[in-house]
């Protein structure tokens, strides 16, 4: 039996969709805001302060392999009720925290992993979603447009450090943009309309690739569109591409090149 841990966004919902597909035995803990799994089998609402709970709900289930999908957003600390694993283990999710959303995920799976629980990769169930290598639209990158790009992923190299960094946009070899704790959509927000950049979304140089990766869809397109960048880039295996097929006809359609390196 597989442990789901499911947060927000659309990527959750297609893990669960391609578990019961595959007739997996699974159940879940709800980290999602609003409960969204309240009314599916087997699914559980556990603070992320009871960390003897969760612990022992898995071993109940005779599971040892969980996995992350969705955004599991930073609780807010002060309203925790904690039991005795909880107030053990909180200080150092509570110090993760200062590093952003994915240092909290990160600090989980190490909890997890000291009570002998293994944390699986999140697209176990759905490799599809790995993106290969190529241009998968008519229109590609010129030549000046891969210097920028080159130039953005030189940047992103450089900032592991920043833990919430996981994009950027750049326009004629300077990077415009830098996406903060508040997400990608947030950065965008921030662009001239008409603006000619090219999105860039990669894992950042340290993520654990089992969880948190960065995430295409085709809101993400639709939002390209709006604030006229000229194309999206992402690593070749390292992201996961939602709704490949519309995004496809949406980006063509809309002049916008999709690139994975």
């Amino acid at each position: 039996m597989f442990g789901l841990f499911l947060g927000d966004t659309d990527f959750s919902l297609i893990v669960l969709k391609k578990v019961k597909k595959l007739n997996k035995n699974y159940f879940i803990i709800d980290f999602s805001k609003n409960n969204k799994f309240a009314k599916e089998k087997n699914s559980h609402r556990i603070s992320i302060g009871k960390f003897g709970k969760i612990i022992n709900l898995i071993k109940e289930k005779k599971s040892n392999k969980v996995l992350f999908a969705g955004k599991i957003a930073k609780p807010k600390f002060s309203s925790l009720r904690l039991d005795v694993k909880g107030i053990y283990y909180m200080p150092s999710v509570i110090k993760a925290a200062k590093l952003g959303d994915a240092a909290i995920i990160k600090a989980i799976i190490k909890i997890l992993n000291n009570e002998k629980i293994k944390v699986i990769s999140s697209t176990h169930f759905n490799p599809e979603l790995n993106v290969k290598k190529g241009i998968f639209t008519k229109l590609k990158p010129s030549i000046n447009d891969n210097r920028s790009i080159n130039q953005g992923i030189r940047f992103l190299n450089k900032s592991n450090s920043l833990d919430h960094v996981q994009a950027l946009v750049v326009k004629d070899n300077k990077v415009i943009a830098k996406e903060g704790r508040q997400g990608t959509k947030k950065m965008l927000t921030k662009l001239k309309k008409n603006s000619g950049g090219i999105l860039i979304k990669f894992p950042k140089k340290r993520q654990d690739l089992r969880m948190d990766l960065p995430t295409i869809g085709l809101q993400t397109l639709k939002d390209c569109k709006k604030y006229g960048l000229k194309g999206i880039v992402m690593k070749s295996k390292k992201n996961i591409f939602l709704d490949k097929i519309q995004c496809i006809k949406f980006a063509n359609k809309s002049k916008i090149f999709i690139s994975v390196r």
